[in-house]
């Protein structure tokens, strides 16, 4: 059978397999040692006071909106460009959910759009308690102009940073939690680092940090009051703890953090060698004051000019053993979101077109550069073969 190269992967070797054996002999495999070091270890690498770990990206985000007090009436905005996560956390607190279109170069929501989207809702009276930024396939967003905004009417940031561990903004390596209250980290295998599935909560704000590390556990303080082993139950929790042997597993991916990352850039900068000569393909832009760390690396085909169709091409590329994916089917075209509200599709025609054109190509550690020589030339030539006369 024909070995399949995916748009992600993780790489596992010998010291993280060492790490969780290790995690595995020890007296507790949950609620341990190893997870207070990997929260440390986090608090350390991004220059922030606290960290929490959960048991996904997903809770890390619901956490959040728990803890910012998201409730009935309230507004929180995001842009479709995403995964179904971060607009399902809105929904899990009970709070409407609105959508700002992305900016057509970065794929980031444009902030003349958000300012454009706050202006509308406050025109109907109603509260705008929080907008979510998701720093789309490792590019952070315009982080200055999205702060102007909060200052100017006073609502929550929260950062979805689960494609941009790693990234800089201005040079900042803490930018996330500079800008925003709290900040969401996804740890699933095809993100920088793995912890197989797990995530972390980001925040300078105690009061976040608090009420997030009881929620996540039951809702329970524990404390030896009356006796060992007492604990009072003082929230309404959920049970998103990460375990020892993820938290053993992600402390030692942490130490590859930024060897992974400038292997991502190698091939991303392989990509831009070798796909640059065609008007058919446009590669993705990075803006000055930003690095990328390319969790993603995103291409646009205008198949206005083609013979095929996406589908076409991703089925193609399947049978010669490359699986492509496309991110995202833009949030509010899902059934759920479009029977609950009915949100207007052309105030995101910049989520639409970049929809109709995104594919997302392989790039991991460790793919091997000879793989993608072969994918790009293959890239070409079949688009080639299939432009209209």
């Amino acid at each position: 059978m024909k070995k399949i190269i995916s748009y992600g992967k993780q790489f596992i070797d010998v010291s993280d397999i060492n790490e969780v054996i290790k995690a595995l002999k020890s007296q507790n495999i949950t609620q341990g040692p190893y997870v207070s070091k990997f929260e440390i270890a986090f608090t350390k690498k991004l220059h922030c006071k606290y960290a929490v770990a959960v048991s996904s990206g997903t809770a890390a985000l619901h956490l959040i909106g728990v803890s910012l007090g998201w409730r009935q009436d309230d507004i929180i905005i995001c842009s479709p460009n995403t995964f179904i996560a971060t607009a399902a956390s809105v929904e899990y607190c009970g709070a409407s959910l609105e959508f700002a279109d992305i900016d057509s170069e970065t794929f980031n929501i444009c902030p003349v759009n958000l300012e454009k989207k706050i202006k509308e809702i406050k025109k109907r009276r109603k509260k705008i308690k929080a907008i979510i930024i998701t720093d789309y396939a490792g590019q952070p967003a315009d982080w200055h102009e999205i702060y102007k905004l909060k200052t100017k009417y006073r609502f929550q940031i929260v950062n979805d940073n689960c494609h941009s561990f790693g990234s800089t903004y201005k040079n900042k390596i803490n930018y996330a939690t500079l800008y925003a209250d709290a900040v969401s980290l996804s740890f699933h295998p095809v993100k920088h680092i793995t912890t197989a599935e797990g995530g972390m909560i980001l925040t300078n704000n105690k009061k976040i940090f608090q009420k997030t590390s009881i929620i996540r556990s039951h809702g329970m303080i524990r404390n030896n009051k009356y006796y060992n082993g007492y604990y009072e139950m003082t929230d309404l929790g959920y049970n998103y703890r990460l375990n020892e042997l993820s938290c053993a597993l992600g402390l030692s991916q942490l130490k590859k953090l930024k060897k992974f990352i400038n292997y991502r850039k190698m091939i991303a900068k392989l990509y831009f060698k070798l796909l640059n000569n065609t008007d058919l393909i446009r590669l993705p832009e990075t803006k000055s004051n930003r690095e990328h760390s390319y969790h993603l690396f995103v291409i646009r085909i205008d198949f206005n000019k083609l013979k095929i169709t996406k589908k076409e091409l991703i089925n193609f590329f399947l049978k010669k053993g490359f699986k492509l994916q496309v991110h995202y089917i833009p949030l509010h075209t899902q059934t759920y979101f479009k029977k609950k509200y009915k949100f207007k599709s052309e105030e995101l025609v910049n989520s639409i077109e970049f929809y109709k054109q995104a594919i997302s190509l392989p790039i991991f550690f460790n793919i091997k550069k000879i793989k993608v020589i072969e994918f790009c030339n293959l890239l070409k030539k079949y688009i080639f073969l299939n432009k209209k006369k």
